[in-house]
């Protein structure tokens, strides 16, 4: 069975996981992970892809961006993926795939799930019991976006820079949102989206990306498909 083409639209935030194979580390030592930072930055902005938020984690990355282009997002990961196992290949003499097949996305509704998803991808270290705070974690976006620290890679979404009317009461009206821990719902929600390949937001979010793109973009329901039609090519396609 041919697998599902990614949900992409220009402009709208997509969440990214990437695994390694197996569940095997993709980072060893403090170099690994700066290295990886450093080519994220460089592809993004050679792809037209801004970064919102991110976290690397021991075996796995998560990433927000924002991609000019729809095909640019797979443009970016195609490339950093391939530079960094270049890179573990030669420095740890191993050789072979070191990703988990395609990575994975949603689209995001930005009113509703934006902030949520940034959240999401801050709190893993906590989730993890790594860290009993985000601040604790090195490799994440979190001190950037809460506490100002600098990072050259992020380029902050309009929905962050509308928490407060400056640097300062931004960062505050970010801490706030980490007082109380992500809802078990949210948190569930957010990983069938991003594992299915489903838009991440309302029925009406979902039926603008399914409209937009002609192709189902929140889970199907029991029974025989329906037919729709995609409205720029006339061409029927399965539900």
């Amino acid at each position: 069975m041919p697998r599902r083409a990614r949900l992409s639209l220009p402009n709208i935030p997509l969440h990214i996981i990437q695994r390694g194979n197996n569940r095997q580390a993709c980072f060893y030592t403090d170099e690994d992970y700066l290295f990886y930072l450093d080519w994220l930055r460089e592809h993004a902005d050679k792809t037209g892809c801004r970064v919102h938020a991110y976290v690397l984690m021991t075996n796995h990355v998560h990433l927000l961006i924002s991609a000019e282009r729809p095909e640019a997002s797979g443009a970016l990961m195609k490339a950093l993926g391939q530079r960094y196992v270049q890179y573990m290949n030669r420095t740890y003499r191993r050789s072979g795939t070191l990703w988990e097949g395609r990575f994975r996305s949603c689209l995001t509704q930005e009113e509703a799930y934006l902030l949520a998803c940034q959240r999401y991808i801050e709190l893993n270290p906590v989730r993890a019991d790594m860290v009993a705070h985000p601040a604790e974690y090195r490799w994440s976006s979190y001190r950037a976006n809460a506490q100002g620290e600098a990072d050259a890679l992020l380029k902050p979404h309009p929905l962050y820079e509308a928490l407060g009317c400056d640097v300062a009461s931004r960062q505050a009206a970010y801490r706030e949102l980490f007082r109380y821990e992500l809802e078990p719902g949210l948190v569930d929600e957010i990983r069938r989206a991003t594992n299915g390949n489903y838009a991440l937001g309302n029925e009406d979010f979902a039926a603008q990306v399914t409209a937009a793109l002609g192709r189902r973009a929140a889970p199907g329901k029991s029974g025989r498909p329906r037919r729709m039609q995609k409205p720029e090519s006339g061409v029927l396609l399965d539900a």
